[in-house]
């Protein structure tokens, strides 16, 4: 794939500052525990962290929403959180970041979901996860549709972040496919297996390699077996594109009846966390910048490659970005 020049990456940027972007789904709190370890506990064979500090970041839909404000777009976010504590500092985060957060609904009868990682060094050695799988009630999900739709005047993207903890049921996931279909508004989707195959419609389907060999029930050991099923796939969900990420491989892009495989970009794995959230945050953001699927994709990848040599889920930097996609 081409590398874009920087007049054209300039232009794709402003046309970003003057977008919307809505972003639906399972929204997160992403708590760390920072510390260092240089032994075993004589108690079980584990490593002792000595604690020194915690910090919490945006999760989950959260995070893509951070990727796309990060980029320069508007944000306009919709997910539920609990009556919780949690729930508290997630919304006091994304206040912090201005997010527009009409969309973020609070319920009593499901936690925010949290996940706690303890961090020893550089290396990741447990995470605790606090949450729900079960479907989003009746109730909650009327308003977030009522909710979605008074907003989406303005949007020029729509994501849906999908971690089947119960946001994305399949009656949500049809309307909203249904409403952005009509309003002629493209959408995206990260997948997960649960509900990999109620996305029909969509513009733009992300799902990494795993998930792909997961709900075919069969290993794609080499490219010839990832373009059979990407074709299969594409074709039975009648979307507009399909783009596979691959990891430390890059990323296969299926649209327009061609399929281009784009080499990874990356210098160096430190932690995929958070990977896919920039990828489909980066393509989505910049189609509504005005890029076509093959320059959005090559941002994408230039944006995976930034985040994957930090530690955590984070978003990814503006400058870096535009430095990386304009480098030989």
């Amino acid at each position: 794939m081409e590398k874009l020049t920087e007049s054209r990456v300039n232009q794709i940027f402003s046309g970003i500052q003057e977008a919307c972007v809505a972003v639906i789904g399972d929204l997160m709190l992403d708590r760390y525990i920072w510390g260092e370890s240089d032994r075993i506990s004589p108690e079980a064979p584990v490593p002792v962290v000595r604690l020194i500090g915690e910090s919490a970041n945006m999760g989950g839909a959260a995070n893509v929403a951070a990727n796309v404000s990060t980029l320069g777009a508007e944000v306009q976010l919709f997910g539920v959180v609990g009556e919780d504590p949690e729930g508290e500092k997630l919304r006091e985060l994304i206040e912090l970041r201005k997010f527009g957060s009409s969309g973020v609904v609070s319920t009593s009868s499901r936690p925010t979901v949290t996940k706690t990682r303890v961090i020893a060094g550089s290396q990741h050695i447990v995470r605790i996860d606090r949450e729900t799988n079960d479907e989003l009630e009746e109730d909650v999900r009327r308003e977030l549709i009522e909710r979605f739709e008074k907003a989406l005047t303005d949007v020029k993207a729509v994501i849906l972040e999908d971690y089947n903890k119960g946001v994305l049921t399949r009656e949500f996931i049809r309307e909203i496919i249904d409403t952005c279909r009509s309003a002629d508004i493209p959408i995206g989707v990260d997948p997960k297996r649960e509900n990999f195959w109620d996305y029909r419609g969509a513009s733009v389907f992300k799902p990494n390699l795993r998930e792909l060999e997961n709900v075919l029930g069969r290993a794609l050991i080499d490219e010839g077996e990832l373009v059979k099923a990407g074709r299969e796939v594409q074709e039975r969900l009648e979307v507009d594109h399909l783009l596979v990420t691959r990891g430390r491989e890059g990323m296969a892009l299926f649209s327009d009846g061609e399929v281009r495989m784009i080499p990874t970009q990356a210098q160096r794995v430190h932690d995929v966390s958070g990977a896919g959230d920039t990828v489909i945050a980066t393509i989505l953001t910049s189609l509504a910048g005005g890029a076509d699927i093959y320059e959005a994709a090559y941002l994408a990848n230039c944006a995976a490659s930034i985040v994957i040599a930090e530690v955590g889920a984070v978003p990814v930097d503006l400058q870096k970005l535009k430095r990386t996609c304009l480098r030989d």
